[in-house]
């Protein structure tokens, strides 16, 4: 007799809800199906079976929230006995149950051995789904909205739907459970949410009705992602104390530096096309591999100074924000930046992006410019020390060379936790990203 327990799927990870399980007792189960629909304070993901059997006793009904290491199933031969504490414990653990909500994508979960290991290639997270409400975009943090609850049709029974199909009926507002399923044992799938989506183009949208007095408010429970978030954020403004560095950086050379080398990344064999946020990304991690006294973290007794630099990059999804990794980034050339920042970003739109791509920054990068933003703040993102917070390039009259000239002007804010770094060093530090920015060959150099 095997024990499933409930898998650690990141560093900070104490524990996850159960959903909904996939598998009932007595389904034979292979290795690598789906067992259970579990909630974490990061992403929402489907469980995959660490080894063969028959599922025997469920141990954490849907609805609970078990700790990370705890038992939550039982697998093995059909003849094996049942420990005589497992259906007590599935009675003790169902007293916790509440609604199941969300659905994700494939992990792996881990039998008891002393600990619960999850393979990293295996974790995704989840794809993030539309709430009721606006969701307000905090810029430089880490943002993961919880996926849509569980859904059933009108007789009970529930919809199986996969992760991206589940994520593109949400966003184009399907009713899945008028959608017919092709896959196994009725899963729908994306070509099936596709195939709905041409059948909605062909019926004339209907007028949405307005909103009766006294109902202009809903409120909607926090997912323990949006909590874990706003814990966080209220940690890391209440623990480090911020202080804000602005300066004004002229891209007029910039400027034309990225159009000759997208002019060169247009002929490669693989074509890719630099953005300003990729060679900022570049003069970041330059600027750090210059400056290791801003890369470091403070953990209370000492300051880390990290060997690694990589360079959190913010990406707004429709329902929020998630900020992916780009690791070493000092070490790599600005086409290797820019195809590893759209790989990413395709992989947050996607649902595909592993933990370890959006764990492990050292430093972040917040741009907002491409929304009209001049100038913002951020808000560090723990353990890091510092983000810049990046605005738009604005055309600006200025003296250049004692003439006044229109140039294009770009701030950035660097937030800074003064518990690890002074305002000298913050200033000298954007300085150099200044001066990597306005002469930008030095980038390659």
């Amino acid at each position: 007799m095997h024990t499933v327990v409930m898998p650690k799927l990141g560093d900070t990870m104490e524990e996850g809800k159960i959903l909904t399980w996939l598998k009932k007792e007595g389904d034979t189960v292979q290795k690598g199906d789906a067992l259970a629909e579990i909630e974490t304070e990061k992403v929402n993901i489907e469980v995959e079976a660490f080894s063969a059997g028959i599922l025997r006793k469920i141990l954490a009904p849907a609805g609970t929230t078990i700790p990370v290491g705890d038992p939550i199933a039982l697998t093995g031969t059909a003849d094996e006995p049942l420990p005589a504490t497992a259906t007590a414990q599935a009675s003790a653990t169902a007293a916790q149950t509440t609604p199941a909500a969300g659905a994700g994508n494939p992990a792996t979960l881990t039998e008891q051995s002393g600990q619960a290991n999850v393979a990293p290639e295996q974790v995704l997270p989840a794809v993030a789904q539309p709430q009721p409400v606006a969701a307000q975009v905090m810029a430089g943090t880490n943002g993961y909205v919880a996926s849509a609850p569980t859904q059933t049709n009108a007789h009970g029974a529930r919809i199986f739907i996969s992760p991206i199909a589940r994520r593109i009926a949400a966003e184009h507002d399907l009713d899945i459970s008028a959608i017919a399923g092709t896959g196994p044992g009725g899963r729908i799938q994306r070509e099936d949410v596709e195939a709905a989506l041409v059948r909605q183009q062909q019926v004339p949208a209907q007028p949405v009705a307005p909103v009766a007095a006294g109902q202009a408010v809903e409120a909607v429970p926090l997912s323990a992602m949006r909590k874990t978030i706003a814990k966080r954020l209220q940690q890391s403004m209440q623990t480090a104390p911020h202080f804000y560095v602005t300066m004004a950086i002229d891209t007029t050379k910039l400027g034309g530096f990225r159009e000759t080398i997208n002019e060169y990344a247009a002929m490669q064999p693989q074509p890719i096309k630099v953005s300003v946020n990729d060679l900022i990304v570049k003069a970041a991690a330059t600027a750090l591999e210059h400056m290791p006294a801003v890369n470091v973290s403070f953990d209370g007794e000492r300051l880390l100074y990290k060997r690694q630099i990589n360079i959190g990059v913010a990406v707004a999804l429709d329902q929020g924000l998630i900020v992916p990794v780009i690791r070493d980034a000092n070490k790599r050339g600005v086409l290797d930046i820019a195809r590893e920042t759209r790989r990413l970003a395709d992989a947050a739109r996607t649902g595909k992006l592993k933990p370890e791509e959006f764990q492990g920054g050292t430093f972040s990068v917040s741009n907002l410019g491409m929304f009209g933003v001049d100038e913002f703040t951020a808000i560090i993102n723990p353990p890091e020390s510092c983000i810049l917070a990046v605005g738009a390039i604005v055309p600006t009259p200025v003296v250049h060379e004692g003439q006044v000239v229109v140039r294009d002007i770009m701030k950035v804010t660097l937030s800074v936790d003064h518990r690890a770094l002074d305002g000298a060093t913050a200033a000298r530090f954007l300085q150099e990203l200044q001066r990597l920015l306005e002469q930008p060959v030095g980038m390659l150099l």
